[in-house]
């Protein structure tokens, strides 16, 4: 009897065997192909396959492959580094690399304590965040997410770190409007902060845009000015978790371009490297590296491949792809067609509720009793990959789901993945009114 060695999501589930990847395709053994209509884990911004990138991976490490980095720097991790600085904001000039976006965030919120204490004010150690958001899956990063379905099975272990409203306006669990709301969602903020007092506060942390927790909620405009002002006047570090949203995902390099504000502190993970190599990054500004190079010197994070020089090399070459090839101005336009494309569907559909989103990162929240994990295995199983995010009110509900297809995806591969959507749609739509759904040929 065959037997399971591989711990897979769900014990027992039969996944595909993948063959090979090209473009934003992908194959399996069987010789199926699937349009990538999320990039993965809204990973893999430049499509697979891109000969480029297998190169500098080649022969980076023909080089060194790894150094530990108290040993030694390298040039592929100083360089990258730099061309981190060169495409952020304002005085984001000090990288730390990790593995993935949860160390990121992790060390985003050891980076801004250690900050405080490194000034002498000892009491600012807790980290606000907003329910509806995900931030990571190691303790410290499920702290600062407000994913109840992803909390659930640990909430004794963790912090009690969420503590605002999500700026969600389709269901706003204020049960406001917007404009007229006048963005109560933020101000929340400035109420948790008073409860809670500002001397015990070093950081508040959300995503530009709320990804899996919520379906790619974007905010209305004046939220992050808002928030900035909030933390500003509180003397409390603004952090902008772009694991998802960064390296031209939504149409700018960064997703806070949108808004015109600047972080103190930035995590990148998923699309810096497209997903040729494990890696992550947490950005900080000057300012808040200051009084730590003024003090102990040392920022007290850290693992085994931290700065790893393989992985540098192929990161710096897929923002270098990106610049090369206008991806980000792609990402903008192609996402607006899509956006537009989705909205018609929407407009003649029972069941699609909202489409929201930015660029290449555009969430649907389905109605009706519509399951999105129906709805996603469905497109599967027609060859079209979709990513699963929660919704509703609670931030509990299966009901929305992402399409995030790779920043090279064409205008015609754009129209091939919504034919399958809209087959998809169609079906589910026939199977709720009881009615048999017949595809094109039948």
């Amino acid at each position: 009897m065959n037997r399971d060695y591989l711990i897979k999501p769900l014990l027992g589930q039969h996944y595909p065997m993948i063959s090979h990847g090209k473009g934003v395709y992908l194959f399996d053994k069987e010789g199926k192909r699937y349009i990538d209509g999320s990039s993965g884990a809204i990973t893999v911004g430049i499509g697979h396959g891109v000969d480029e990138i297998i190169d500098v991976m080649t022969e980076q490490a023909r080089q060194v492959s790894f150094v530990y980095r108290s040993q030694f720097t390298s040039e592929a991790a100083e360089k990258l580094a730099k061309k981190i600085s060169d495409i952020t904001q304002g005085d984001l000039n000090w990288t730390f690399f990790v593995n993935s976006g949860t160390e990121a965030t992790e060390t985003a919120m050891k980076l801004a304590i250690q900050h405080f204490q490194e000034k002498g004010i000892k009491g600012k150690n807790k980290i606000l965040s907003r329910w509806m958001s995900y931030h990571g899956i190691t303790i410290g990063a499920l702290s600062m997410s407000g994913h109840p379905l992803r909390r659930q099975r640990f909430v004794p272990m963790l912090e009690d770190y969420p503590s605002v409203s999500p700026p969600y306006c389709y269901r706003c669990p204020l049960n406001l409007a917007f404009p007229s709301c006048d963005t109560a969602c933020a101000s929340e903020l400035e109420t948790a902060i008073n409860r809670i007092g500002s001397e015990h506060i070093a950081a508040f942390i959300a995503e530009p845009i709320i990804g899996a927790a919520g379906g790619a909620i974007v905010p209305p405009h004046g939220y992050y000015q808002r928030v900035k002002e909030i933390c500003e006047k509180n003397d409390i570090l603004f952090i902008a978790d772009e694991v998802m949203t960064g390296i031209g995902r939504t149409g700018k390099m960064f997703a806070m371009e949108h808004w015109g504000v600047q972080p103190d502190i930035v995590t990148l993970g998923k699309g810096m490297t497209s997903g040729y190599t494990p890696m992550a990054a947490t950005i900080a500004s000057d300012r808040v590296i200051e009084p730590i190079m003024k003090g102990s010197k040392l920022v007290m994070s850290g693992h085994t491949f931290s700065a790893n020089p393989l992985s540098a090399a192929v990161s710096l070459a897929v923002i270098e792809y990106v610049e090369k090839h206008n991806l980000v101005k792609a990402a903008e336009e192609k996402g607006d067609y899509l956006k537009k494309k989705l909205e018609a569907l929407q407009a003649n559909s029972s069941i699609i509720g909202d489409v929201r989103g930015k660029g290449l990162l555009i969430g649907v929240e389905l109605e009706g009793n519509v399951k999105s994990s129906s709805f996603i295995q469905n497109a599967s199983n027609k060859g079209l990959l979709l990513y699963p995010s929660v919704a509703g009110r609670n931030g509990k509900e299966d009901s929305a789901f992402m399409i995030a297809p790779p920043l090279t995806i064409t205008y015609e591969e754009i129209d091939e993945l919504l034919q399958i959507l809209s087959e998809s749609l169609y079906e589910l739509e026939a199977k709720q009114s009881g009615l048999t759904y017949a595809t094109k040929g039948e």
